[in-house]
């Protein structure tokens, strides 16, 4: 009786109007950080394994509830699929065959449709396109769920295009392309676009032809595909790209060049030629550099030459969320990208949404993470404009067509409350407004839980109490900017 008792005080203080807030964060009506593209994953690797499992299409590609594992799972509501051309085959041709790293992991081998240097015909023997079935499958599967946004991108040349015709990558790390098929590997990117164009249905909003080629860790024993690619070769390589996807009528646009590092793609951008820049529409970067990197500094390039930037990859190994959370906001603060783009929605040692082998087909638990996700992926959504939310941990985004404000927020450390003042809007909810407001918490407990009547509108502020390493988001209705 006592306990109940407790607990019950403890909510009315929790949200009591007379507690004030350890700090105050103010959304800028004001400002805007662009337009929201999306949310998406990469399709390789796991799609090799878990391909045909609709199960997993509904919680990555809807936003509707599952049961998932034996548990009820938010859908994520990915609208972005990234599809891998992969660069193995085994088959042999002019007595000459795939060299196969012997660290290699079988999901992470991607089976290409060019398999042979016999003819640049795709109708030709030369050409497979019954390859790499399961992969088309889920791709398929995602876009039958609303994926509105489909990328084609290469972690490798084909490996007969390769110096040693190894697509994991050279024995040293340096650049593996060989010099003759710089345009092969164009047109090959070119040839798949077309072929899914004209006989899937699929249009390849942008085309990819790299996967952090400025890395010195694509090497012949190497555990995935990859393959270094000096700068100067890939402006090389787009101006041909550019070339085959105008003469194959595509509108594709080209993305480039997925670096690793934000750092790496500064330097990318600085020294790889106007020519190159003025053909490629969108940079793609990946968010391995962590919480360090010119995150600033690649925008400002990004921004000052008018193009787009995605985090086209991003992954960590922490299951809980807590460095996934970080680096986005991270992201939303400084890199100011319009798409999120998670790299292995389903893979071991906490680097899954899901945890599963994608090797022996076994899926095992939801990690934490996958919740996190949810709190940014449910809520910010397409064409919504993306705000100042004031602090480091706070992202905001607004929707024009409903008059609604999103705010995310996340708190790491002590537990406080977080005061929101939403002062700059034009138009606000009345006093004793509810806002709805769904919490995650990072290391475990709360999955998604929503409250719909305990957080008001008092003047032109509202506020909600945090506890360490807790995730909330909160909608705001009757908003104008």
């Amino acid at each position: 009786m006592r306990f109940r008792a407790f607990l019950g005080l403890s909510a009315i203080l929790l949200h009591s109007p007379y507690v004030g807030a350890d700090y105050t964060t103010t959304i800028n009506a004001k400002s805007n950080r662009g337009t929201w593209d999306g949310w998406g994953t990469s399709l390789a690797w796991w799609a090799r394994e878990f391909g045909d499992r609709t199960d997993l299409a509904d919680i990555f590609f809807t936003l509707t509830t599952q049961t998932f594992l034996g548990v009820s799972l938010p859908g994520l509501g990915f609208n972005i699929a990234r599809y891998n051309a992969g660069a193995s085959s085994w088959n042999t041709y002019s007595g000459e065959s795939m060299v196969q790293s012997s660290n290699i992991i079988k999901s992470r081998q991607v089976e290409g449709y060019w398999q042979d240097w016999g003819s640049a015909d795709p109708t030709s023997s030369s050409w497979n396109w019954a390859a790499d079935r399961t992969q088309r499958q889920a791709l398929t599967n995602a876009m039958d769920r609303g994926v509105t946004r489909v990328e084609l991108f290469s972690n490798s040349p084909m490996w007969w295009m390769c110096k040693n015709h190894n697509p994991s990558g050279a024995s040293d790390g340096s650049e593996n392309i060989a010099s003759w098929n710089l345009e092969q590997h164009a047109i090959y990117m070119a040839t798949v676009a077309k072929y899914f164009n004209d006989n899937w249905g699929v249009q390849f909003e942008s085309v990819e032809p790299f996967n952090e080629p400025s890395a010195s860790w694509w090497k012949a024993n190497g555990t995935q595909e990859g393959c270094h690619i000096d700068v100067s070769t890939q402006a090389t390589v787009i101006n041909y790209l550019r070339s085959h996807l105008d003469s194959f009528g595509l509108e594709s646009v080209i993305a480039a060049s997925d670096e690793s590092y934000y750092d790496q793609a500064v330097t990318n951008l600085q020294t790889i030629g106007s020519t190159a820049i003025s053909k490629i529409a969108r940079v793609n970067v990946h968010g391995y550099q962590y919480g360090a990197g010119n995150r600033n500094g690649l925008y400002s390039l990004v921004s000052g030459a008018n193009k787009a930037l995605w985090n086209s990859e991003y992954g960590d190994g922490t299951a809980s969320g807590l460095d996934l959370a970080s680096n986005l906001l991270l992201d939303f603060r400084w890199l100011l990208p319009t798409a999120w783009v998670y790299w292995q929605a389903v893979d071991g040692d906490g680097w899954g949404l899901v945890d599963g082998d994608n090797d022996s087909g076994q899926l095992n638990t939801v990690n934490q993470k996958y919740w996190v996700l949810a709190q940014f992926t449910r809520h910010i959504r397409p064409g919504m404009r993306i705000l100042d939310g004031g602090s480091s941990n706070v992202v905001a985004a607004y929707d024009s067509s409903s008059n609604k404000l999103v705010i995310v927020a996340v708190n790491y450390n002590t537990a406080q409350y977080i005061n929101f003042d939403l002062s700059s809007f034009s138009k606000r909810p009345a006093d004793g407004t509810a806002v709805v407001r769904w919490s995650t918490q990072i290391s475990g407990g709360d999955r998604y839980v929503q409250h719909s009547s305990d957080t008001t509108i008092s003047g032109s502020k509202f506020w909600s109490y945090f506890s360490t390493n807790n995730v909330q988001t909160f909608e705001v209705t009757g908003v104008s900017l």
